[in-house]
């Protein structure tokens, strides 16, 4: 077994799951080591998201598995599924907050939920995340009081609540302004280091996560198609890592969706197809 193996907090082994009739992972193949940022790239809707779900146990491999801490997710009962999920924290697309409680109590609900802490400990370690995430002065605020980048750091604060074993990133720098990308991408990257954590960062922006990933893995049509650090992507032959990478147009990414020719989907006889409009 090689080191990388050896030493995985997530190892993932020939995963399949389907939507309906779409198959949407088709032998998945990877390993997420330890004390490392591992970024997931690929285009929208080729299961990046429901590979994260599989993690975290919300779905259930049509076959396959996927094992984190040395335990098969799918196997598990609800109680150590629960247990499980305690030593994982998530960063959601949209952040996820309650809107109707301050940025104080978002943070403060995990540890509300999960553990006996006195409040008065409870308010020492909220004020300790939010000030690792640049946001102690916002802690009295609501959801809809702070920009995009706030949300995203309030969110990466409330992942951190209960100093989990893995965090799990859910596109985290769509719709963000420069600054705040670079800052979200350049906390991901300090907080696994500072807190001796392990990161999934599943995204599509290339340009952030090849630059705090110490191991990126390309996904394309069900299976992974390439993985190596950010210069061996930057470097790669394989024409979807290329189109990726560089933003080509052009590759085996393609604009439309599969679907009927046109002509048959208008109901347009063969013959007039090529005929010109008012011909």
């Amino acid at each position: 077994m090689s080191n990388r193996l050896a030493d995985a907090l997530v190892e993932i082994r020939d995963l399949h799951f389907a939507h309906g009739d779409r198959q949407v992972l088709k032998g998945i193949n990877l390993a997420i080591p330890r004390g490392k940022v591992v970024a997931i790239l690929g285009v929208s809707g080729c299961g990046k998201t429901t590979l994260l779900r599989h993690v975290g146990g919300q779905l259930k491999p049509a076959r396959g598995s996927v094992s984190f801490d040395g335990q098969v997710v799918h196997e598990l009962d609800n109680d150590a599924l629960y247990a499980m999920r305690r030593k994982m924290g998530m960063m959601f697309q949209v952040s996820g907050l309650f809107s109707d409680l301050s940025v104080f109590d978002n943070i403060a609900y995990p540890m509300r939920e999960h553990t006996d802490l006195p409040e008065d400990v409870i308010r020492d370690l909220v004020l300790m995340k939010l000030h690792a995430v640049g946001l102690r002065g916002a802690h009295a605020l609501r959801p809809s009081e702070l920009s995009g980048g706030m949300e995203r750091r309030v969110a990466l604060a409330r992942a951190i609540a209960l100093d989990p074993t893995l965090i799990m990133y859910d596109e985290p720098f769509a719709g963000l302004d420069p600054i705040s990308l670079n800052t979200i991408a350049n906390l991901i990257r300090r907080l696994n280091d500072a807190l001796g954590l392990t990161s999934i960062v599943v995204t599509y922006d290339v340009s952030e996560s090849l630059k705090v990933a110490d191991h990126v893995y390309f996904i394309h049509d069900g299976v992974v198609v390439a993985e190596g650090n950010a210069s061996a992507m930057n470097a790669s032959g394989d024409p979807f890592v290329h189109q990726f990478v560089h933003a080509e147009p052009d590759g085996p990414v393609a604009f439309q969706f599969p679907s009927r020719p046109f002509a048959e989907e208008l109901d347009i006889p063969a013959a007039a197809s090529g005929s010109k409009p008012g011909a």
